[in-house]
């Protein structure tokens, strides 16, 4: 009908820049019998003048087990040019798209995650740039176990930008980003930061809570880092922290501390590390556990 946007085009679509860079970034938390897991998988590719790349980054937490070393993890080949769509790797398949229904296959990691029809929960432009998170329920099946759980999402889509094949300073600077699931329902997401050269875009303290198809923005919002810990070099790592906000049924706070931290890489001046937090959420008085993964990049 005259009008009407084609499934594989708009609000995603790709400009035709011969520089750009675009991220599809899972966080998934889920408990089974055996406990919970935690995965989150970052999926990277971009272009370079006629040069396509592709990145795969990927952590794994079993709460008993600890961090588990899975297969994938660095810059595969982007063979068909690919940028709206996710690049398969040899590690990982992908089979749909986040807003219709999504599957994430590994043969080589025994892991397989499915995922709902991603809502749009926030969404901003800015100078052509692109950048939407939305949450679902969703399924991993990983070795013998299937582990029902969430996931929250995020878009992101940068023209004149690439950083897997250029370098860029303060991109980030204390960023502290909580993908947090409460009572096994409830998603909870916030990040706090401080790089002026990002703010335009994702904001430098945003989040929101979701409860099913309904999406509570957070007004008044505050992430207050209570603790941290030695790093080996000229910063310390924040290990827990309060969150305060406001909703239409009044005021609401959550407290949180990382019970396993991972480091990933470390400047000397700053370092970024994934990590696991337990907390508890003040919901109107009802007090709802939480379970969830904090990205440090200082």
């Amino acid at each position: 009908s005259a009008g009407s946007t084609p499934p594989d085009a708009l609000p995603d679509d790709i400009p035709a820049s011969a520089l750009i860079y675009v991220s599809d970034y899972f966080s998934f938390v889920g408990e089974d019998g055996t406990g919970h897991v935690a995965l989150a998988l970052d999926n990277n590719r971009g272009r370079d003048g006629d040069v396509y790349q592709a990145e795969h980054f990927i952590v794994l937490n079993d709460e008993r087990q600890g961090w588990v070393r899975l297969e994938g993890n660095g810059t595969y080949q982007n063979a068909k040019h690919e940028l709206r769509p996710i690049p398969d790797s040899p590690f990982f398949r992908f089979h749909g798209t986040p807003r219709t229904g999504l599957t994430v296959a590994s043969d080589v990691n025994h892991l397989r995650l499915q995922i709902d029809a991603i809502p749009e929960r926030t969404k901003n432009r800015h100078n052509g740039a692109l950048t939407w998170m939305g949450s679902a329920r969703a399924v991993l099946t990983w070795n013998d176990r299937t582990i029902p759980g969430r996931v929250i999402y995020e878009y992101l889509m940068m023209p004149e930008f690439n950083r897997l094949t250029r370098t860029y300073w303060g991109m980030w600077k204390e960023f502290q980003g909580l993908y947090l699931l409460a009572d096994r329902s409830i998603d909870i997401y916030a990040h706090s930061q401080l790089s002026d050269r990002t703010a335009p875009l994702v904001g430098k303290l945003i989040g929101f809570l979701a409860r099913g198809d309904d999406t509570e923005p957070m007004k008044d919002l505050t992430v207050e880092v209570l603790d941290h810990e030695f790093a080996l070099g000229f910063y310390r790592w924040p290990t827990a922290w309060r969150m305060t906000w406001t909703t239409s049924k009044g005021p609401m706070t959550l407290t949180l501390s990382v019970s396993d931290r991972k480091g990933i890489g470390n400047w000397i001046i700053g370092g970024f590390s994934m990590g696991i937090v337990r907390g508890e959420l003040d919901d109107a008085g009802t007090r709802l556990p939480i379970y969830g993964l904090v990205e440090v990049i200082l």
